[in-house]
C-alpha cells in the first residue's frame, strides 16, 4: 500500500521562501506538489511554474493544485533542464526557485518502478520514461563501469565483489527484478543484522546512475542561481551526502569563496560573489516530523538569496 505523501521540510520552505514573494515561484521539482501547493496557499499574489520529469508525478500534482486555476503551470521536464524553459514560456526571473531532490512516495511505493528492495518488481528506476534502465546497465557495463558506480555513487566498500557477482551472473541470466538484485548483494555482504539492509548502497548507486541525478545537480544550481531576481531565493533539499556536498560547494563559490582543494598554487574555481547564503549549515526536521516521516529523517535544506545587481 502506498503511504500518504508528506513533503519533507514545509514549514521551513515557506519560512524561507515567502520573503521572496510576490512574483513567479518555480518548483523544478515538483513531485506531488505539497510543497507547491503550501507556497501558493501562504502567498496568494503568486504564481507557479512546477517542473517534473515523471508524467505520473505531474498528472498527481496537477490534480492537488487544480484549486489555484490558472495560478499553475505544470511542464514534463527535467530540472536542469529549467533556463531552457524559463527561455521557451517567456517567463519573468523567478522570485523563488524549489528543488527537492528526493524520489516521490510515488515512485518508492509503486514496486512497478523499481526504486526499492522493499517489494518484488522490474529493475527499471527511471524517473521519467526516457533512457536506459538499471536493468539495461547491470546487463551492459563492464566490471571497472559497475565498481565505479557502486563505489562513487553508493560509498559502497564492497562495490569489488558485488561487481564480480552481477558479472558472474549475467553468464547465466540477466538480473531483472528487484529481488533477484536484493539477493544476489545478500549473498555477497551477509544477511541484514545492521542498521541498514545490505542492498541499500547499491540499490541508491543505480538510482543515481540510471538518472544522472549528480550531473542534473551540477548542470542546475549555477544557472538556476542567475535566473533569479535580484532578492530572489532558491532553496534546495538533499537526501544524501553527495548530493549536499555538491549543494554546499556551489552555494560556497557563488558566494564569492574559493572551493579549490587546498596547496593548490592558484585559485581554480573562478568564485563570484551573487548569493547570500542563508542557512550556515543545513536545516533538518525536527524529531516530531521525523516521528509522522521516518523518510524525512536525512532531509536537509539550503537556502541561498540572490545578490542586488552591482
Amino acid at each position: 500500500m502506498a503511504s500518504e505523501h508528506l513533503p519533507v521540510l514545509t514549514d521551513r520552505v515557506v519560512e524561507f521562501l515567502s520573503p521572496a514573494a510576490p512574483g513567479l515561484i518555480v518548483d523544478a521539482t515538483i513531485g506531488l506538489g505539497g510543497h507547491a501547493g503550501a507556497l501558493l496557499w501562504e502567498n496568494p499574489d503568486t504564481r507557479l511554474v512546477g517542473l517534473d520529469r515523471d508524467p505520473r508525478a505531474l498528472a498527481r500534482a496537477g490534480e492537488r493544485l487544480r484549486v489555484f486555476g490558472d495560478r499553475v503551470r505544470l511542464v514534463e521536464e527535467a530540472f536542469d533542464q529549467l533556463p531552457e524553459v524559463i527561455e521557451r514560456l517567456d517567463l519573468e526571473p523567478p522570485a523563488a526557485i524549489l528543488a527537492d531532490l528526493g524520489c516521490s512516495s510515488l515512485q518508492l511505493d509503486d514496486p512497478e518502478r523499481g526504486f526499492s528492495f522493499q517489494s518484488d518488481g522490474p529493475l527499471d528506476m527511471r524517473m521519467g520514461v526516457q533512457g536506459p534502465t538499471a536493468a539495461d546497465l547491470l546487463e551492459s557495463l563492464e566490471w571497472n563501469e559497475l565498481v565505479k558506480i557502486l563505489r562513487d555513487f553508493g560509498e559502497e566498500r564492497r562495490a569489488g565483489a558485488i561487481a564480480r557477482a552481477i558479472i558472474k551472473r549475467r553468464e547465466d541470466a540477466p538480473l531483472r527484478t528487484t529481488a533477484e538484485l536484493s539477493r544476489l548483494v545478500q549473498g555477497v555482504l551477509g544477511d541484514h543484522r545492521g542498521r541498514i539492509h545490505p542492498a541499500t548502497r547499491t540499490f541508491q548507486a543505480l538510482r543515481i546512475a540510471v538518472n544522472d541525478e549528480l550531473g542534473q545537480i551540477e548542470r542546475f544550481l549555477e544557472p538556476a542561481v542567475r535566473a533569479l531576481r535580484p532578492g530572489g531565493r532558491i532553496g534546495i533539499i538533499a537526501f544524501h551526502s553527495l548530493e549536499d556536498r555538491i549543494v554546499k560547494h556551489t552555494f560556497r563559490r557563488l558566494a564569492g569563496r574559493c572551493t579549490c582543494p587546498p596547496g593548490l598554487p592558484v585559485c581554480g574555481c573562478n568564485p563570484r560573489r551573487v548569493i547570500t547564503v542563508l542557512t550556515s549549515s543545513p536545516l533538518r526536521p525536527a524529531d516530531d516530523e521525523v516521528a509522522r516521516n521516518p523518510r524525512s529523517r536525512s532531509a536537509r535544506l539550503r537556502v541561498a538569496e540572490r545578490r542586488e545587481e552591482s
